[in-house]
Protein backbone atom coordinates (compact mmCIF):
# COMPACT_ATOMS: atom_id res chain seq x y z
CA UNK A 1 0.00 0.00 0.00
CA UNK A 2 2.92 2.16 -0.27
CA UNK A 3 1.89 3.35 -3.35
CA UNK A 4 -1.63 4.46 -2.94
CA UNK A 5 0.03 6.52 0.16
CA UNK A 6 2.40 8.19 -1.87
CA UNK A 7 -0.48 8.72 -4.54
CA UNK A 8 -2.63 10.63 -1.97
CA UNK A 9 -0.20 12.75 -0.79
CA UNK A 10 0.77 13.43 -4.28
CA UNK A 11 -2.41 14.68 -4.65
CA UNK A 12 -3.32 16.14 -1.42
CA UNK A 13 -0.56 18.44 -1.00
CA UNK A 14 -0.22 20.01 -4.38
CA UNK A 15 -2.05 23.51 -3.63
CA UNK A 16 -2.62 25.06 -7.02
CA UNK A 17 -5.17 24.07 -10.03
CA UNK A 18 -2.32 23.50 -12.44
CA UNK A 19 -0.45 21.17 -9.93
CA UNK A 20 -3.40 19.26 -9.29
CA UNK A 21 -3.97 19.03 -13.28
CA UNK A 22 0.16 18.15 -13.98
CA UNK A 23 0.38 15.87 -11.50
CA UNK A 24 -2.73 14.39 -9.61
CA UNK A 25 -5.02 13.50 -12.91
CA UNK A 26 -2.21 11.82 -14.54
CA UNK A 27 -0.79 9.80 -11.90
CA UNK A 28 -4.46 9.12 -11.05
CA UNK A 29 -4.87 7.55 -15.07
CA UNK A 30 -1.71 5.64 -14.72
CA UNK A 31 -2.17 3.40 -11.57
CA UNK A 32 -6.04 2.98 -12.75
CA UNK A 33 -4.68 1.82 -15.96
CA UNK A 34 -2.03 -0.15 -14.77
CA UNK A 35 -4.58 -1.59 -12.20
CA UNK A 36 -6.59 -2.88 -14.62
CA UNK A 37 -4.01 -4.55 -16.74
CA UNK A 38 -2.49 -6.08 -12.38
CA UNK A 39 -5.68 -6.85 -11.20
CA UNK A 40 -3.73 -7.04 -7.83
CA UNK A 41 -3.92 -3.52 -7.32
CA UNK A 42 -6.71 -1.90 -5.32
CA UNK A 43 -8.21 1.02 -7.92
CA UNK A 44 -11.31 1.73 -6.10
CA UNK A 45 -9.45 2.64 -3.11
CA UNK A 46 -7.89 4.97 -5.09
CA UNK A 47 -10.31 6.45 -6.79
CA UNK A 48 -12.28 6.77 -3.54
CA UNK A 49 -9.29 8.73 -1.99
CA UNK A 50 -9.16 10.68 -5.29
CA UNK A 51 -12.75 11.86 -4.47
CA UNK A 52 -12.49 12.70 -1.05
CA UNK A 53 -9.39 15.44 -2.45
CA UNK A 54 -11.80 16.52 -4.40
CA UNK A 55 -14.38 17.01 -1.84
CA UNK A 56 -11.78 19.66 -0.11
CA UNK A 57 -10.84 21.58 -3.38
CA UNK A 58 -12.28 24.60 -4.99
CA UNK A 59 -10.41 23.15 -8.10
CA UNK A 60 -13.74 23.81 -10.64
CA UNK A 61 -15.09 20.62 -11.95
CA UNK A 62 -12.83 18.21 -9.93
CA UNK A 63 -14.73 15.41 -9.31
CA UNK A 64 -16.10 15.51 -12.72
CA UNK A 65 -12.17 15.57 -13.71
CA UNK A 66 -11.49 12.55 -11.36
CA UNK A 67 -14.79 10.76 -12.75
CA UNK A 68 -14.09 10.97 -16.09
CA UNK A 69 -9.83 10.61 -15.69
CA UNK A 70 -10.60 7.01 -13.42
CA UNK A 71 -13.66 5.94 -16.11
CA UNK A 72 -11.19 6.58 -19.20
CA UNK A 73 -8.24 4.99 -17.68
CA UNK A 74 -10.56 1.71 -16.48
CA UNK A 75 -12.19 1.36 -19.76
CA UNK A 76 -8.91 1.87 -21.82
CA UNK A 77 -7.06 -0.79 -19.65
CA UNK A 78 -9.83 -3.09 -19.81
CA UNK A 79 -9.40 -3.25 -23.80
CA UNK A 80 -5.89 -3.58 -23.51
CA UNK A 81 -6.18 -6.53 -21.39
CA UNK A 82 -9.14 -7.98 -23.67
CA UNK A 83 -6.76 -7.47 -26.85
CA UNK A 84 -3.95 -8.94 -25.26
CA UNK A 85 -6.41 -12.06 -24.32
CA UNK A 86 -7.61 -12.62 -27.80
CA UNK A 87 -3.90 -12.30 -29.27
CA UNK A 88 -3.42 -15.04 -26.57
CA UNK A 89 -5.88 -17.59 -27.64
CA UNK A 90 -5.19 -16.96 -31.23
CA UNK A 91 -1.74 -17.93 -30.51
CA UNK A 92 0.00 -21.52 -29.94
CA UNK A 93 1.86 -21.07 -26.96
CA UNK A 94 -0.85 -18.53 -25.09
CA UNK A 95 0.85 -15.47 -23.69
CA UNK A 96 1.38 -14.47 -19.98
CA UNK A 97 -1.41 -12.02 -19.84
CA UNK A 98 -4.16 -15.18 -20.60
CA UNK A 99 -2.42 -17.20 -18.02
CA UNK A 100 -2.50 -13.99 -15.72
CA UNK A 101 -6.40 -14.26 -16.59
CA UNK A 102 -7.15 -17.76 -16.40
CA UNK A 103 -5.16 -17.45 -12.64
CA UNK A 104 -7.60 -15.17 -11.72
CA UNK A 105 -10.87 -17.36 -12.83
CA UNK A 106 -11.11 -20.00 -10.74
CA UNK A 107 -13.02 -22.54 -12.38
CA UNK A 108 -16.44 -22.68 -10.38
CA UNK A 109 -16.43 -19.05 -10.70
CA UNK A 110 -15.95 -19.32 -14.36
CA UNK A 111 -18.56 -21.61 -14.85
CA UNK A 112 -20.89 -19.19 -13.45
CA UNK A 113 -19.90 -16.34 -15.14
CA UNK A 114 -20.35 -18.11 -18.80
CA UNK A 115 -23.42 -18.99 -17.80
CA UNK A 116 -24.96 -15.90 -17.05
CA UNK A 117 -23.10 -14.14 -19.71
CA UNK A 118 -24.90 -17.05 -21.98
CA UNK A 119 -27.92 -16.20 -20.60
CA UNK A 120 -28.21 -12.36 -19.97
CA UNK A 121 -25.63 -11.05 -22.65
CA UNK A 122 -23.78 -7.51 -22.13
CA UNK A 123 -26.01 -6.64 -18.79
CA UNK A 124 -23.41 -9.38 -17.05
CA UNK A 125 -20.49 -7.51 -18.07
CA UNK A 126 -22.04 -4.23 -16.76
CA UNK A 127 -22.85 -5.83 -13.39
CA UNK A 128 -18.96 -7.72 -13.50
CA UNK A 129 -17.46 -4.54 -12.22
CA UNK A 130 -19.60 -3.38 -9.68
CA UNK A 131 -19.12 -6.66 -7.51
CA UNK A 132 -15.42 -7.43 -6.40
CA UNK A 133 -13.51 -10.25 -7.93
CA UNK A 134 -16.16 -10.05 -10.70
CA UNK A 135 -14.34 -8.39 -13.85
CA UNK A 136 -11.83 -11.04 -14.59
CA UNK A 137 -14.48 -14.48 -14.88
CA UNK A 138 -16.40 -12.06 -17.11
CA UNK A 139 -13.27 -10.71 -18.74
CA UNK A 140 -12.40 -14.50 -19.37
CA UNK A 141 -15.66 -15.78 -20.31
CA UNK A 142 -16.08 -13.10 -22.84
CA UNK A 143 -13.05 -14.61 -24.07
CA UNK A 144 -14.22 -18.22 -24.13
CA UNK A 145 -17.25 -17.09 -25.83
CA UNK A 146 -15.17 -14.93 -28.87
CA UNK A 147 -16.59 -11.68 -28.57
CA UNK A 148 -14.87 -9.41 -30.90
CA UNK A 149 -13.35 -6.42 -29.13
CA UNK A 150 -16.19 -4.42 -30.32
CA UNK A 151 -18.70 -5.94 -28.66
CA UNK A 152 -17.07 -6.52 -25.36
CA UNK A 153 -16.14 -2.34 -25.77
CA UNK A 154 -19.59 -1.87 -26.05
CA UNK A 155 -20.37 -3.64 -23.02
CA UNK A 156 -17.43 -2.39 -20.75
CA UNK A 157 -18.24 1.46 -21.39
CA UNK A 158 -21.29 1.43 -19.14
CA UNK A 159 -19.30 -0.95 -16.79
CA UNK A 160 -16.06 1.19 -15.96
CA UNK A 161 -18.51 4.35 -15.89
CA UNK A 162 -20.65 3.11 -13.19
CA UNK A 163 -18.08 1.30 -11.36
CA UNK A 164 -15.95 4.93 -10.97
CA UNK A 165 -19.34 6.27 -9.87
CA UNK A 166 -20.15 3.71 -7.69
CA UNK A 167 -16.22 4.52 -5.89
CA UNK A 168 -16.44 8.16 -6.58
CA UNK A 169 -19.81 8.21 -4.14
CA UNK A 170 -18.29 6.36 -1.16
CA UNK A 171 -15.10 9.01 -1.62
CA UNK A 172 -17.71 11.73 -1.71
CA UNK A 173 -19.64 10.55 1.50
CA UNK A 174 -16.20 9.72 3.04
CA UNK A 175 -14.44 13.26 2.41
CA UNK A 176 -18.00 15.48 3.03
CA UNK A 177 -17.99 13.82 6.66
CA UNK A 178 -14.59 15.41 7.79
CA UNK A 179 -12.75 18.60 7.84
CA UNK A 180 -9.13 17.21 6.90
CA UNK A 181 -8.61 15.63 3.64
CA UNK A 182 -6.54 12.82 5.59
CA UNK A 183 -9.70 11.40 7.89
CA UNK A 184 -11.83 11.32 4.76
CA UNK A 185 -9.25 9.25 2.85
CA UNK A 186 -9.68 6.70 5.88
CA UNK A 187 -12.53 6.07 5.99
CA UNK A 188 -12.85 6.31 1.90
CA UNK A 189 -10.05 3.26 2.09
CA UNK A 190 -11.70 1.29 4.90
CA UNK A 191 -15.19 1.63 3.36
CA UNK A 192 -13.60 0.06 0.04
CA UNK A 193 -11.97 -2.34 1.27
CA UNK A 194 -15.42 -3.34 3.50
CA UNK A 195 -16.96 -3.16 -0.08
CA UNK A 196 -14.68 -5.80 -1.54
CA UNK A 197 -14.14 -8.30 1.01
CA UNK A 198 -17.73 -8.53 2.14
CA UNK A 199 -18.53 -11.28 -0.68
CA UNK A 200 -15.95 -13.70 0.07
CA UNK A 201 -16.95 -13.19 3.94
CA UNK A 202 -20.70 -14.24 2.80
CA UNK A 203 -19.53 -16.46 0.43
CA UNK A 204 -17.48 -18.40 3.12
CA UNK A 205 -20.86 -18.13 5.54
CA UNK A 206 -22.84 -19.94 3.15
CA UNK A 207 -20.63 -22.45 2.82
CA UNK A 208 -19.97 -23.23 6.42
CA UNK A 209 -23.51 -23.49 7.19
Amino acid sequence: MTWLAEASRTVTTESTPHAVGAVGYPSLFLLVFLGALVPVVPTGALVSSAAVVAVHRTVPFALALVFLTASSAAFLGDIALYWLGRRGLRSKNGSRWLEAIRSRAPEERLAQARGKLTEHGIAVLVLSRLVPAGRIPVMLACLMAQWPLRRFARGNLPACLAWAATYQVIGILGGSLFREPWEGVVVAVALTVVVSAAPGVWRRVRAAG
